[in-house]
C-alpha cells in the first residue's frame, strides 16, 4: 500500500476479483511458469492514485480490467499496481462483481464470435455447452447481433436455464443421455443447410472406450462437429490438441469450412511492444463495449454467490478442478 505507483501505473483497491482455471502447462510453454503463481486477473475496484504519466485515469474512478499474463500481481490483494492499458471505466450502473465476473468471459465470447467467425444477422449459431459462463455471454452476444443460436444442454438443470432465457434460443439441444445425435438435430432445425457457426466446449477425440470422464461422453465427435457444418461454415475449437485426419480436411475442404483455435491470451502473447500495442488497439475497445453491454443489460452473466475472501482459497480449488458450473467471484 506504501508502494508509490510508477509512471503508467496505476494504484486500484480492489473490490472484487473473479477467479480462473490456470493453465499451467500452457504457462510453461510460453516460459511464464514460476513456482508460485498469482492467482486471480480480472478485477473491479476503485483508482487510489496514479503514475505521472497516466492519462487515462485519476483518483476515485471506478474501473476494471485483466491483469496480464505475465504480472507479479495476484488480484486477489486489497491493493495492487497495474499499468492503465489494462483497465477502462467501470460504468455506475455495473456492480463490482458482475465487472469482474464477466469480463473475461466477454473476451472470449468477442474473440470467437467477432475476430474469428464474424457473427451478423441471419446466420446460426451453435454453442456448445451454453449454461457455462462463457457459453451463456457467448449466446448473448450472438443474439445481439441478430443470430440464430442453438446450444446443448449436459444436464437437466442446464436445459431448464437455457430455455428460460431471453431471448430465447431457438433449440436447446439435451445431450445429457449421451444418445441425442447432436449433428442430426441442427441439420433439421436448419432445414438440411447446416450451421455457420459453431463454438465447441471440447470435442471427443478418441473413441468411447478409450474416452475416461463422463464428461468427455458428453462431449460431440470431431466428425459430429463437421457433418453439421453449413457451406463456408466456421469451427471454432477449444480443444488445443485437436487432430484432423485427411478424411476431415477433405470435408471440410468440400464445405469450404474454416476451423480457428479459441486462444483469448492472444492479445498479450506478442512481443511486448507490439503486444502492448495491440492490446490499445483491440483490447480497450472490446472491454469497453463488454461493459457497454452489461450496462444495458445485453449481457446477464452466469455467477455464483460472491466469495468473501477468506473462502478465496477452497474456491479457487474448485475452479482448479474445474468443478465450478458458474463464475466464481471474490468480493472485499
Amino acid at each position: 500500500e506504501n508502494l508509490p505507483p510508477r509512471d503508467n501505473d496505476v494504484k486500484v483497491q480492489v473490490r472484487a476479483c473473479a477467479l480462473s482455471w490456470i493453465d499451467t502447462k500452457f504457462l510453461s510453454e510460453i516460459k511464464l511458469e514460476k513456482e508460485l503463481l498469482p492467482v486471480g486477473r480480472e478485477i473491479s475496484g476503485v483508482v487510489l492514485e496514479v503514475g505521472r504519466k497516466v492519462t487515462f485515469f485519476q483518483p476515485d474512478d471506478e474501473v476494471v480490467g485483466i491483469l496480464p499474463l505475465d504480472s507479479e500481481e495476484s488480484g486477489v490483494c486489497e491493493v495492487i499496481l497495474v499499468h492503465e492499458h489494462y483497465l477502462v471505466r467501470k460504468p455506475e450502473k455495473v456492480c463490482w462483481v458482475e465487472a469482474a465476473g464477466t469480463v473475461r468471459d466477454g473476451v472470449r465470447a468477442y474473440t470467437a464470435l467477432h475476430y474469428l467467425s464474424q457473427v451478423s444477422p441471419g446466420k446460426t449459431v451453435l454453442v456448445m455447452d451454453g449454461a457455462s459462463p462463457f457459453g451463456t455471454i457467448a449466446i448473448q452476444l450472438a443474439q445481439h447481433r441478430g443470430a440464430k443460436v442453438i446450444s446443448t444442454a449436459y444436464s437437466l438443470e442446464d436445459k431448464q436455464y437455457l430455455e428460460r432465457l431471453r431471448p430465447p434460443v431457438a433449440r436447446v439441444i439435451d445431450v445429457s443421455n449421451g444418445k441425442t445425435d447432436v449433428a442430426e438435430s441442427c441439420l433439421e432445425e436448419t432445414g438440411g443447410l447446416g450451421v455457420d457457426i459453431v463454438l465447441d466446449a471440447g470435442v471427443k477425440l478418441y473413441s468411447a472406450e478409450d474416452e475416461s470422464t463422463s464428461k468427455s461422453q458428453l462431449l460431440p465427435h470431431k466428425h459430429e462437429i463437421i457433418t453439421l457444418l453449413g457451406v463456408g461454415g466456421h469451427w471454432i475449437t477449444t480443444e488445443k490438441n485437436l487432430q484432423l485426419d485427411p478424411p476431415d480436411s477433405h470435408s471440410l475442404f468440400l464445405k469450404g469450412a474454416t476451423v480457428s483455435f479459441l486462444n483469448d491470451e492472444i492479445w498479450n502473447l506478442s512481443n511486448i511492444q507490439q503486444g502492448k500495442y495491440l492490446y490499445i488497439l483491440l483490447m480497450i475497445p472490446i472491454l469497453e463495449d463488454i461493459m457497454e453491454k452489461l450496462s444495458s443489460s445485453v449481457f446477464r452473466p452466469q455467477l455464483d454467490e460472491p466469495i468473501p475472501l477468506y473462502e478465496a482459497k477452497v474456491s479457487m480449488e474448485i475452479v482448479q478442478k474445474n468443478q465450478a458450473r458458474k463464475r466464481q467471484v471474490i468480493q472485499f
